[in-house]
């Protein structure tokens, strides 16, 4: 039961076979930031990536026809529940047009479609980052006609908190958890009995700072910014989510070069990832607050789970708010295939988009 696996990025292309459960490949193509810069626009990639994605599988001596199952990385789509879904038409179309917004994961689904379609088979994606369990409470912004959106690492954090599930030996659904995915973008949820009922919208500006995101800002401030005539909207909305938290202070969105910084004895580098493991640990303990205290767990995930200079004091601000487990890195492609195995094994069906 082999599985093609993929996760398009802005810079790289994640790809990886598994053999049901077991990966036996893996890659992490990066792309040229040149030639990224010849494509007008998202759709416009696929060609390319689907070329570096079928050399990968030559390199390993896979063929199409040899795979089971095509699985991609969800994109923005309009809200829905958790679990797999078929890529129809219907996806397809507002995944080219970015109807829901512009994002390199509208491509997961794009490519695996097409490349199941040359061995004529169908293609999924599964808990896309556009999941909405939110409570009704939770949406209020404080402005009738804007409400809040979920939008967040969905799949990762769903596949770390069934793993946490496994460990304890307790049902998902019957479990209480905060999870908290800190990478490129953060988003941190609190996991209620199997939904993620409240979270921060990890791209629009709302949260916690991240490397390259600004989280949520002071409005009036932005008011100021985008009536000034400095930037056009476009370059405002790259400012939020691209150019944003500590890329803005430090002109970099590598922690490690962060972490260099520090060792250095570079004062505003300390500034900056303080307050960026304050901002955490305030999202995390603000749902702490609305659990009432009844937490099983609070979870850390995401490639910045890797770095010390940041975990170590983020442990000791959250310590006290009950047990603290740690699963570093990304878990998309072992996400993608869970689902995808749990499919071919007929243990779920795909829901309808």
């Amino acid at each position: 039961m082999k599985i093609l696996t993929i996760n398009p990025g802005s810079t790289s292309t994640k790809v990886a076979v598994f053999n049901g459960l077991k990966r036996i490949a893996k890659a992490t193509i990066k792309h040229d930031d040149g030639e990224m810069l010849t494509f007008e626009t998202l759709a416009d990639q696929i060609p390319m990536r689907q070329t570096v994605i079928l050399d990968f599988l030559r390199e390993y001596d896979f063929r199409l026809n040899e795979i089971d199952g095509f699985i991609g990385r969800g994109g923005l789509l309009r809200p829905l529940s958790s679990g797999l879904y078929e890529v129809n038409d219907a996806m397809i179309k507002d995944l080219k047009s970015n109807t829901y917004g512009t994002h390199a994961s509208n491509l997961g689904g794009l490519i695996a479609h097409q490349l199941a379609s040359s061995v004529d088979k169908k293609a999924y994606i599964a808990d896309p980052v556009v999941v909405d369990e939110m409570d009704n409470v939770a949406k209020m912004s404080g402005l009738n006609g804007i409400e809040r959106r979920s939008l967040f690492h969905a799949l990762n954090q769903k596949a770390v908190a069934r793993k946490y599930a496994e460990k304890v030996d307790i049902p998902y659904e019957h479990l209480n958890v905060i999870v908290a995915h800190l990478g490129g973008g953060i988003s941190i949820g609190y996991h209620k009995q199997g939904r993620v009922v409240d979270v921060n919208n990890a791209l629009d500006g709302d949260g916690p700072f991240s490397p390259e995101r600004t989280g949520g800002l002071p409005v009036c401030s932005v008011i100021d910014l985008a009536y000034s005539g400095q930037h056009t909207k476009k370059e405002l909305q790259k400012l939020i989510h691209g150019y944003g938290g500590m890329f803005s202070y430090l002109n970099t969105k590598d922690a490690e070069e962060v972490s260099d910084m520090l060792a250095s004895g570079r004062v505003e580098a300390s500034r900056v990832v303080n307050a960026m493991v304050y901002q955490i640990a305030k999202e995390i303990g603000g749902l702490y607050a609305v659990s009432r205290g009844a937490l099983d767990a609070i979870i850390l995930t995401g490639g910045l789970a890797y770095n010390q200079d940041l975990i170590q004091p983020l442990i000791e601000m959250i310590d006290h708010l009950g047990e603290i487990v740690i699963y570093p890195g990304e878990n998309e492609l072992e996400a993608l295939a869970f689902n995808m195995h749990a499919f071919l094994s007929g243990r779920i069906k795909p829901k309808d988009y």
